[in-house]
This record gives structure tokens, sequence and C-alpha cells, in this order.
């Protein structure tokens, strides 16, 4: 194993996550609290970047598989990201009125970040064996959730104006700093990360004929033991979850009328207990088993979503909520390392490509569920939100329907030096 690789992979993760912890905590709550969009076209954002996914992610990914170019490809998508995050970044600070425009190019960002983790989740193949995909898997994890704590708390003096630089005030300071932080701690990644010798196919690429493959290739993907009902459960569960975590801060505005300080100090709690949740569940699923250990987070989330929507105590709810991210913190860990071992080796970025749909795709319906309760019963007030937090059980309830069909082994078919 080697060390040097996993660190930056962390790394990586730990960047990322700075940036996308405070567009989601705070471009959400620009948009819809202080500019007045619907809660409907904010969650039609993911929908598009969904469809966009749809279309593109399986036909890289199987040229990546083919060409063994999935770090070229993480490294070009990385900086293509960056320049969104800063084009979303000056729009809201400059450019405020610009509505639309800002929208845009923050739905461009957030395609091309979900994209780049077809090719960075990968890689979990290539920088440890089987025996520590989990552990692995959790550590990367661990960074994730670390490097959303320090957005929060680097970013929560400007949200709160007790810090200003220029432009519009308040949640639209946050985006720049982050955006910057996030590509200079990716850069290690870019620059040093360096793969086993990969082979490649001497097979002339031509992408009229990678989409008219496509669904062969798909077909022959989800023959492999367990891979269709995996992703199908994982459509699933991760629908609710996503769907969830998007809207979360809509939810505390909504239904508790909280401020952006007590909004970010618990996020900060419950990213610690994800940071914790992502290392122990790491460990766990290595010594139980990744299905049981799957079986356990998402039977608690049945359980802890209704509970959500029922307590009116934000107490009780503080309390709920610093469980859930200890959840968080489990779930992509275990699935991560899952989706390792079921995928096949020369499948690995066409199979992550769909992983990554599944995430995406699934939010093409939970999205548009939240949207649509929240918008029919916009006469009930905030119990329409109770209701839509609620109503996330059912999906993750179907997701384990179909997971407890499946078996979960792990191979070791390369060398990890």
């Amino acid at each position: 194993m080697n060390k040097k690789n996993v660190f930056l992979w962390t790394l990586y993760d730990f960047a990322n996550s700075i940036v996308t912890i405070v567009f989601f905590l705070y471009f959400s709550q620009w948009l819809v609290i202080d500019k007045g969009v619907p809660d409907f076209w904010y969650n039609m954002i993911f929908t598009i970047g969904s469809v966009l996914l749809l279309l593109t992610a399986p036909i890289l990914g199987s040229i990546a598989d083919k060409n063994g170019g999935q770090q070229n490809y993480l490294n070009r998508i990385t900086v293509i990201v960056f320049i969104f995050f800063l084009l979303a970044s000056f729009t809201t600070l400059f450019f405020s009125q610009k509505v639309f425009l800002a929208a845009l190019f923050f739905l461009l960002a957030n395609y091309l970040y979900q994209f780049s983790f077809v090719f960075y989740n990968a890689l979990l193949h290539y920088i440890a064996p089987p025996e520590k995909w989990g552990r692995i898997s959790g550590i990367g994890q661990t960074g994730n959730w670390l490097g959303q704590i320090a957005g929060l708390l680097i970013t929560l003096p400007l949200a709160s104006g007790a810090v200003y630089f220029v432009g519009e005030a308040g949640r639209a300071q946050t985006f720049l700093p982050a955006v910057i932080i996030f590509f200079v701690l990716a850069l290690p990644m870019l620059l040093f990360f360096k793969l086993p010798r990969q082979e490649k196919t001497d097979d002339k690429i031509v992408l009229k004929e990678e989409y008219k493959n496509y669904w062969s290739q798909f077909k022959e993907l989800i023959k492999s033991p367990n891979m269709g009902l995996f992703l199908l459960a994982y459509f699933f569960f991760n629908d609710a979850i996503i769907t969830a975590s998007n809207n979360f801060p809509i939810y505390l505005q909504n239904v508790f009328a909280v401020t952006d300080s007590t909004k970010s100090m618990l996020l900060v709690g419950i990213l610690a207990t994800s940071a914790v949740g992502a290392f122990c569940s790491g460990w766990v699923a290595d010594k139980i088993g990744l299905k049981k250990s799957l079986m356990i987070v998402l039977g608690s989330w049945v359980v802890l979503f209704p509970l959500l929507g029922l307590t009116s105590n934000f107490k009780i709810f503080i309390v709920l909520a610093i469980m859930i991210g200890f959840l968080y913190g489990s779930i992509w860990t275990v699935t991560r390392a899952a989706m390792t071992a079921l995928c096949p080796k020369d499948k690995l970025n066409f199979g992550f490509s769909f992983y990554t749909l599944a995430e995406r795709v699934s939010t093409l319906v939970g999205p548009l569920t939240w949207g649509l309760i929240t918008s029919l019963f916009i006469g009930l007030g905030p119990t329409r939100y109770r209701i839509a937090i609620t109503v996330m059980a059912v999906f993750v309830a179907i997701g384990i329907f179909f997971l407890r069909k499946i078996q979960i082994e792990k191979e070791n078919p390369i060398s990890y030096r």
C-alpha cells in the first residue's frame, strides 16, 4: 500500500469538501431565502445536473477504462470545477442581481464536481488491498468530514458579517475564499499522485461508437454478480439521504427559524460525528462484512428520518441530528468500499460512473418529491417540511429491500505497491 497516495487521495477529499459544504449551506439560502427563488427551482438544479451526468459520465468512464486515463480526467475536471465555482463566486459578489447566471455556474460546477467522483472513487481499487478497502475508504471519508468542518469554521465570520472583504455582504462573502482554499489543497493530488502502471487497450476510441456501445456495456456490467441489485438499492437509499442533505439548511430555517451561526455550529457538530462514523464504520465493515454494516446503518436511517420530522423541540432535534451525523459518515464509507468489491477490475471507471449516476439520478426523484410536497402543501406552513423529511424513510426502506438480496465479496486482482 502506497501511503503517499493514500494521503494525497484523502487530502483531495478534504479539499473538495470545503467548497461543497460552503455552497451547500450558503448558496441554497442565498438563492431561496435572499433572492426568493422557489424551493422547486433550487432542487431542479440537481435534477438537470443528473441528466447531464446520465448523458456523459458512462461514456468517459468507459474511455478511461480503455486508456487508463482516469488520473488525467480527474485532474482536468478538477480545474474546470474550480473555474465554474470561481465564476459563481464572482457573480454572487459583484453581480448579485444576475441570479440565473449564478445558478447556471453553480449547476455546471456541481455537475462536474459529481463527475469527478467517477474517477476519484475508482482510485480506491489501486491504493489499497481488498482487506483494507473499508478502512481506507473510511480514512478518505473522514478527511471529507473534517474538510467540511474546516470550511464552516473558516467562513462563519464572513457569513455572520464579522468579516467583510468586497462585494455583496452576508452569505455571498463565503464563496470565494472557499473556492481558493479548495484549489490550493487539491493541487498536491493533481501534481504528485501516481498510479501503478495500468493496462491499455489498442482499440481506437471513437466517441460515436462509445455511445453506440453504451447499453451493451451497461447490460454486461449489471450481469456481474449482485451489481444490478446493489445499484438499484443505492439509487433508493441515496435518494433520501442526498435530498435531505441538500434541503437541510432550508429545513432549519423554515421549521425552527434558527440563525446562520446556529446552523453552522449544528453542522460542525454533525460533521464531527460524521468523521467519527466514517473512521469507525470502515474498520467495522472490514471486521463484520460490508453488507451487514450497510444493513445496520440503513435501518438506523429508517428510524431517524421520521423522528426528525416529528420532533418540535429544537434541543431534541439537535440530539437526533448529531446521531444522523454518525450515519452520514458511515454510509458513504461502506457503500464506496462495497462498490469497489462488486465492480469488475476492467470496468472500474465505467462501473463508478453508474455508481455516481445512481447517486445523482436518484436526485431526479428525491428533489422532485421534496419540491412537490413543499409546493403542494404550502398552506401547511412548516409542517410540509416535516412531511417531506419523513417521506425520505420510505426510499431508504425500498433500498434495504433490494440490498438484502445481494452478496458482497472482496477480491485481490492487482498489486498495490
